[in-house]
């Protein structure tokens, strides 16, 4: 008969509630304050299942929660971060959600492996961005908008509406006039994104808008975190607008894939300047 193998020891939570309450967390109950703090008690509850997740999330995709291991329990967890545990429970939620940490009864809540997570979710995304991204990760972003991005601009140009070249017009003159170096002009660029990948009328190609935009996001955020912008991205994206504008879908597919592969050309200087 097999022996029943032992669970992998859990993993220090400790860390990750001291940051917790540095970043704005505090416990929820100090002496004198408990009565007054009834009805604040629920709502930090709620605002904190999200930030804890986050900071979890973050935790395990920079490798301070490897795959296989085991998070620390409930019990222990919502004690020593002063939380309730259903506010834990929620956050292990979300990450299950995301595809991060499944959990099993009798052997807790385990980090799965990462082919299993869910690296195209927006949040996912921008916790990776907390985290130092690989170049391989990188690229591999910029690898999925060729994939999808110039497929939608050629079909855009063929089904776009007039009200969706003039959201394709506002955001890129807000995008002149305010540059991706303003979070109003970044802005600007997802609402072009945006407004593009609707205007190819393909719902499944719309469901993928949201990963897609926070690809965009965070490598333009990404590249102005390292370094000031050295070329300007406007001229590129007028092309992909004229070009849709006009109908003419060859233009518009050659137009964003230049983009795209010129955004990748200027985030790998990051990586050697």
């Amino acid at each position: 008969m097999r022996k029943p193998v032992a669970p992998p020891p859990t993993t220090e939570l400790r860390p990750t509630g001291n940051r917790l309450k540095m970043s704005g967390g505090r416990p929820l109950r100090t002496d004198g304050q408990h009565n007054a703090a009834i009805h604040g008690h629920s709502m930090y509850q709620g605002r904190l299942h999200g930030a804890l997740a986050h900071r979890l999330g973050v935790d395990i995709l920079k490798g301070t929660f490897k795959s296989g291991e085991i998070l620390p329990n409930e019990i222990e967890s919502s004690s020593k971060l002063d939380i309730s545990r259903s506010a834990y429970r929620e956050a292990i939620r979300i990450l299950a959600a995301k595809g991060m940490v499944e959990s099993r009864p009798k052997t807790g809540t385990r980090v799965t492996e990462r082919e299993r997570w869910n690296l195209l979710d927006p949040e996912v995304l921008g916790w990776m961005f907390e985290t130092e991204p690989s170049q391989d990760f990188i690229k591999s972003l910029f690898e999925l908008r060729l994939i999808t991005e110039p497929a939608a601009a050629e079909l855009a140009a063929v089904r776009r509406s007039d009200d969706q070249v003039e959201q394709m017009r506002t955001a890129l003159d807000i995008m002149k006039r305010d540059t991706l170096q303003t979070e109003t002009g970044r802005r600007a660029d997802l609402d072009f994104h945006h407004a593009l990948i609707q205007a190819t009328g393909n719902e499944a190609l719309a469901s993928l808008s949201s990963s897609i935009e926070a690809a965009v996001s965070w490598t333009t955020r990404y590249k102005a975190r390292h370094n000031a912008l050295t070329r300007d991205p406007v001229p590129d994206h007028e092309r992909v607008f004229e070009a849709i504008e006009r109908r003419d879908a060859g233009g518009a597919r050659w137009c964003m894939e230049s983009l795209i592969r010129m955004a990748h050309e200027d985030t790998q200087k990051t990586f050697h300047p």
